[in-house]
């Protein structure tokens, strides 16, 4: 392979040069290919799409589809997860920005342009949210963080929703998977009919509420007491951007939870597989999945008896010997099998 490098193939294993795609595709199909078949196409190698066999080193075998895909879906994953933290960061600093400037800007007389305005009280936040609730004419796009969404809360913000759909605006809201279990939520989709479009993850970004891609609203302290208003266009542009990313990855409502291919381990009880495996705490856990401490520590004892760990230490082997740290199997990746349980397939 020397002297051929990756300056002839400029690309990531998401989009193959044509003469990759055949030696690849030659590979899939056959099981192996002769190693003189990839040396115009080092690429192969270099992104571990091919390998040697280990039992003929003249011939080379392909890495799963599956793994592959596995591979590019870690990707995607840690793109959007850097931008929640971008997210993060940029609410931080908006916050620290706008208590540097005169109290006045925070004041009832902040011209109708403002780039970013502070909405100090809930009374405020209401009338700003009402504002842009009327100004709106073609779509929302809401994110709602936390668990099974309150009833108050849903009735709360029911006028605005129904102006809305009067005026033939179309919404989208993401929620976490834990939301699907409030009766509450599933009762105003069907009262807002198909204007509302729902999906939902195992963790989301804070809330965030968006007009017409033009004015975006963002809590600015924990109880949600302060927000900001948003309209600088590149701020309300890259909040559209993490939102669509967030969309994609996210399941319809009406859709069923992916099976996770293990008989005894729950869609969530692996997604709080996969935050133990980052090294997380109970606690952080539970908020980002919008359970509980009590519901996720009961969902780590389920798991511990599932996976045969006696602590905490051995469950984070067994959670990695399982797969169940990397991203979410494809559904045609096929069965996992548990440690000591090699003799038999489950699902």
């Amino acid at each position: 392979m020397a002297g051929h490098g990756t300056d002839g193939h400029p690309h990531g294993a998401d989009r193959l040069c044509e003469a990759g795609e055949r030696v690849y595709s030659r590979a899939v199909r056959r099981g192996r290919v002769p190693r003189p078949d990839a040396g115009p196409v080092p690429c192969l190698l270099e992104l571990a799409l091919l390998h040697p066999d280990p039992d003929d080193m003249d011939w080379l075998v392909p890495t799963s589809p599956q793994e592959v895909m596995t591979r590019l879906l870690r990707g995607v994953y840690d793109e959007v997860s850097a931008s929640q933290r971008k997210v993060g960061a940029a609410v931080a600093a908006v916050e620290r920005y706008a208590g540097l400037g005169p109290e006045t800007q925070t004041g009832p007389g902040v011209a109708e342009g403002t780039a970013i305005r502070v909405l100090d009280g809930l009374s405020r936040i209401q009338a700003a949210m009402d504002e842009a609730t009327e100004a709106c004419t073609t779509e929302v796009l809401t994110v709602q963080p936390g668990g099974i969404r309150p009833e108050d809360e849903l009735t709360e913000g029911l006028h605005r929703a129904l102006a809305l759909r009067g005026r033939g605006v179309r919404m989208r809201d993401l929620y976490t998977h834990v939301a699907r279990h409030g009766q509450g939520l599933l009762n105003y989709l069907e009262l807002m009919g198909g204007s509302v479009e729902a999906r939902t993850l195992d963790e989301v970004i804070d809330r965030l509420i968006l007009f017409d891609r033009r004015v975006a609203f963002i809590p600015a302290n924990a109880d949600r007491t302060l927000a900001l208003e948003l309209r600088h266009p590149a701020l309300v542009e890259y909040l559209v951007t993490v939102f669509e990313r967030l969309w994609r990855l996210a399941i319809p409502l009406t859709a069923p939870l992916p099976d996770t291919g293990i008989e005894g381990i729950s869609h969530r009880e692996q997604s709080i597989a996969a935050l133990l495996a980052e090294g997380h705490q109970d606690a952080v856990i539970a908020e980002r999945l919008g359970i509980s401490v009590r519901t996720c520590r009961a969902h780590i004892a389920r798991l511990s008896e599932t996976l045969g760990a006696a602590s905490r230490t051995q469950l984070g082997v067994r959670i990695a010997q399982v797969g169940l740290d990397a991203p979410r199997r494809h559904a045609d990746a096929g069965p996992l099998t548990l440690p000591g349980q090699e003799s038999r397939t489950v699902r």
